[in-house]
């Protein structure tokens, strides 16, 4: 067999996605690779394709039990034989698992990486015929990275303990330039194939919202998508709880995921998000890693998170299979000084120096201050986040709420030389709330202890509101005629831009929204949505949508008896291509995306005899448009 037949007959594609095709050929020909690839992009594909071809096994070392087990479903329902080794085996099911991979039951076998420390494990390895070792989540090496694991440093001390050299592949989505060298090097890759795809998916719409009342707008979005899987990010346990009881209490299918509960309450709840008994869940940051469930409708932070990394490795657990999904971002000026609390009391790791932790914490204070920084944007919010991983030759999107707004555009230029005036006569000692409160006039007790009413700058712009002038303030940030410093204090400073424009004739200029435009349509929730966007709705018309609902509650029975999750029977994108193509026979089911040999055997007639029976065998069009631009 080649690619292409494998590519077809196990995962139901015709053809490749961008960049997938130059990583194998490069594996395929010896070569260490290293892909960065946004969600969804296809990554496992990258490795699984050529560990098929390979004479030997391919090791991929995984750092989240959830994503090994999501992984070998994946590949078992495909027909490939895999396996998994991690702490949920018992040690006779682990001496077991190794023992079928000798006798070559398993061409793909996905590993902790503690687990390569273990005797067993190595001796196995070391008599194995390795073909290839992965490293998924690479970025979990570098401590530069967002989730950083000394364990992720053993797998070089492994790889040299192995008798022959395999090929190294390393793939993960999120990776500034700083991580993307860190990869490299600490791996030892030798001479890599490189590639980046970019960090862009097209089919998510991005949206920072600003309610006064989370809990209510929240309520109101989940009850007008009710038939659609979803996840909410709390920043603590707290509001993880508070807002799963209002939830449950109204009725809403939801379930909820944080440290706090019992391991056995985690995986319970786990699976009945997956397998979609309760589509809704509520959770912090401890949930999602690994998590491959491609039906994921919207994704809500309910608080900003700590860094752009974590928002978009968490953000893009919508829509995996390539559905317009939306991620959207419920922004309080609280929440900067939540995540600055979680960080000054985030445990220090003891295999650090000194000086290594407080790097980290600087580090982390910019990234921090990076978050903030795009909830307040007026910009483009896909090109902010782009630029920041290293992408810098993008425009505005068009399918982000802030490119379906239209602003007006304010000279500030004199309240923008009061800032800086402000700023120096303070002697540039204080962070954004003292220097606001000093121009706003304010009388509140920490202003008095410091005697800012001496100052000329007091009360100079006191017909803006502090909320005004901080978002002046953050506008020069962007601007870089104003800095914050590096650390806790995120003292503001004037940078050398900012002091000429005291100098010479220059415009500062500020936009303010004023409205959406035509094409943005409002939903129940008040939230916008893009035109840009092609739901199932906009693709299957009413008898279309009918036929969707009709395959979906099959997909649903046969998961239920093979007890696996209903994304891995077939993806939503695989049932409304069903509904488009409307596939009477072997060769058409076959033409469907998504289907594969071992799918069709398994579904393949349960499926044709079901559209069969809605349509009464007569093809007809269930959808809008030309059948091409599915």
């Amino acid at each position: 067999m080649d690619k292409y037949t494998i590519l077809k007959k196990y995962f139901g594609y015709d053809q490749f996605r961008e960049g997938q095709e130059t990583l194998i050929d490069a594996i395929l020909e010896g070569r260490d690779v290293l892909g960065i690839m946004p969600t969804g992009a296809g990554k496992s594909i990258c490795y699984q394709v050529p560990a098929l071809l390979f004479s030997g096994i391919t090791i991929v070392i995984s750092p989240l039990i959830s994503l090994m087990k999501d992984q070998v479903q994946s590949l078992n329902q495909a027909g490939i034989h895999a396996a998994y080794i991690n702490s949920s085996l018992t040690e006779n099911q682990i001496l077991k698992a190794l023992s079928l991979a000798a006798a070559g039951q398993y061409k793909i076998i996905y590993v902790a990486p503690e687990r390569l420390e273990t005797y067993e494990f190595l001796e196995f390895a070391k008599r194995a015929e390795l073909s290839m070792v992965t490293v998924d989540e690479a970025h979990c090496i570098s401590q530069w990275g967002q989730d950083f694991r000394p364990s992720y440093l053993k797998i070089v001390e492994f790889i040299q303990k192995l008798p022959k050299r395999p090929v190294i592949s390393a793939f993960t989505a999120t990776a500034t330039q700083a991580v993307k060298e860190d990869i490299v090097c600490v791996l030892g890759l030798d001479h890599p194939k490189v590639l980046v795809t970019g960090f862009d998916r097209k089919n998510l719409y991005f949206s920072v919202e600003t309610p006064r009342k989370k809990d209510i707008w929240v309520m109101d979005y989940v009850k007008t998508h009710e038939r659609e899987s979803g996840i909410i990010y709390c920043a603590t346990r707290k509001n993880a709880d508070a807002l799963y009881e209002q939830l449950n209490q109204s009725g809403i299918p939801v379930t909820q995921y944080h440290a706090g509960l019992g391991k056995e309450a985690r995986r319970c709840n786990q699976e009945d998000f997956i397998n979609d008994r309760k589509p809704v869940m509520v959770a912090t940051n401890a949930f999602g890693m690994g998590i491959d469930k491609s039906n994921v409708r919207y994704v809500i932070h309910y608080n900003m998170p700590q860094s752009l990394e974590n928002y978009y490795q968490e953000a893009g657990r919508a829509g995996r299979d390539g559905e317009p999904s939306e991620c959207i971002l419920l922004y309080s000026p609280q929440d900067v000084m939540i995540n600055r609390f979680l960080l000054e009391n985030k445990e220090e790791n003891p295999e650090f120096t000194r000086e290594e932790i407080d790097t980290i914490r600087e580090r982390d204070e910019e990234r921090l201050r990076m978050m903030t920084y795009y909830c307040v944007t007026k910009n483009c919010l896909r090109e902010y986040i782009l630029h920041y991983f290293g992408e810098y030759n993008h425009v505005a999107c068009g399918n982000c709420s802030n490119c379906l707004k239209e602003y007006i555009e304010k000279d500030i230029t004199k309240e923008a030389k009061m800032i800086i005036q402000c700023v120096l006569q303070l002697r540039q000692r204080y962070g954004i709330n003292v220097v606001a409160g000093t121009l706003a006039g304010d009388n509140r007790a920490k202003l008095r202890e410091y005697h800012v009413s001496d100052y000329p700058c007091y009360g100079s712009l006191k017909e803006y509101t502090e909320k005004e002038i901080k978002q002046m303030i953050q506008h020069m940030i962007l601007e870089c005629l104003l800095v914050q410093t590096k650390d806790k204090y995120a003292l503001v400073k004037v940078t050398p831009e900012g002091r000429k424009l005291l100098e010479k004739e220059r415009k500062v200029m500020i936009k303010t929204v004023k409205e959406e435009k035509k094409e943005a349509s409002k939903d129940g929730s008040g939230n916008r949505t893009s035109s840009a966007k092609k739901r199932k709705s906009d693709i299957l018309n009413s008898k279309g949508l009918e036929l969707f609902e009709v395959l979906r509650t099959l997909r649903t029975e046969l998961a239920r008896e093979e007890a696996v999750p209903p994304y891995l029977v077939f993806s939503d994108k695989t049932l409304v291509d069903m509904c488009v193509k409307l596939p009477f026979d072997r060769e058409e089911m076959m033409g469907v995306s998504g289907v594969g040999e071992n799918k069709f055997q398994k579904y393949g007639n349960r499926f044709m005899d079901r559209i069969k029976e809605f349509t009464g065998g007569e093809k007809e069009k269930l959808y809008f448009g030309e059948q091409n631009e599915m």
